[in-house]
């Protein structure tokens, strides 16, 4: 979904942190919308699994989760990162997208009621005024699929079906080959417990593994797939090459008071071998996000180049 704005007055977003302005935004302004008045937190709420807040932004498995996650992954993130830095000024548009993984039944009038909020509490540190005008789906290529809000109206009876893309299909015509990969926000990536300071592939393919087992599992059907294996395979996959540098700051919880590292690296990896396999998961994964804090925006990839021997 793309969500295009006019400002009414100057907004800032901070450099390293527009996706976390945004999402501080929804989170305050959705819980204001959808919990009860004495809601005592979405964790003790009754009405949990009907509540828009807890479903979206406090997804919480308790001891069913997968992996052993007690805390859902939240079922969207946010592409933002174009706005790192800028300062928006009055009258001026801009828009941010927002991917989302609640497919049925998805519950975008919640998140056009939230934004559509902005009008009156305001947006960034200096709480700039914005109105939300347009919200479209967009589709694989980045086109239009179809207009879900425009100008305070909502059109969602004629809903674009959401995309789709096939995890266990084989790029078999893509042999033995060099690609690259660009980490386009910070990424974090863990191995055995700890973060790592160069993405090799198997440690790349495994967290999208994690990635992807977990939102399929929570948010649709599942899939049976050959995790162990793949991670095995993809160790032949060779490293060859990288750019790559650290970026990002920290963020202060405004409900916790804690602060969390957004830092991550950024830049190109080179890597060698066979990707037909790895293919379509990692096509998948520029739409989720690889490694932590992906709701924000970080571990946004991309696949640069694919050269054949």
């Amino acid at each position: 979904m793309r969500f295009e704005f006019l400002s009414d007055d100057r907004v800032y977003f901070p450099p390293g942190k527009a996706a976390n302005v945004i999402r501080g935004a929804l989170g305050s302004t959705l819980r204001a919308i959808a919990c009860v008045p004495d809601c005592r937190g979405a964790r003790e709420c009754e009405l949990r699994q009907t509540c828009g807040y807890a479903q979206i932004f406090e997804p919480f498995a308790g001891d069913v989760g997968p992996s052993g996650l007690q805390d859902q992954p939240r079922p969207f993130v946010l592409r933002a990162a174009h706005l790192d830095g800028r300062t928006i000024g009055s009258t001026e548009p801009f828009s941010f997208d927002i991917h989302l993984f609640l497919t049925v039944d998805p519950p975008l009038a919640y998140f056009i009621l939230a934004f559509a909020q902005l009008a009156e509490s305001g947006l960034g540190p200096s709480r700039g005024r914005v109105r939300l005008q347009t919200v479209d789906v967009i589709g694989a290529g980045d086109e239009v699929l179809g207009r879900v809000f425009d100008s305070g109206e909502f059109q969602l009876a004629a809903l674009p079906a959401p995309i789709e893309m096939d995890l266990t299909a084989v790029a078999a015509s893509v042999p033995a080959t060099t690609f690259v990969v660009e980490f386009l926000t910070p990424t974090e990536l863990k191995n055995e417990g700890q973060i790592v300071g160069r993405p090799e592939f198997f440690v790349l393919i495994s967290r999208v593994r994690d990635r992807l087992g977990n939102l399929t599992s929570l948010y649709g059907d599942g899939l049976e797939l050959d995790w162990t294996g793949l991670t095995e395979r993809a160790r032949a996959v060779r490293l060859m090459d990288s750019n790559l540098r650290t970026e990002g700051g920290m963020r202060m919880s405004t409900k916790t008071g804690q602060t969390h590292a957004l830092a991550g690296f950024v830049g190109t990896a080179t890597y060698e071998g066979s990707v037909g396999e790895f293919l379509p998961l990692l096509r998948v994964a520029v739409y989720t996000g690889v490694g932590r804090q992906t709701v924000w925006g970080k571990g946004h990839i991309r696949i640069l180049q694919i050269h054949g021997e």
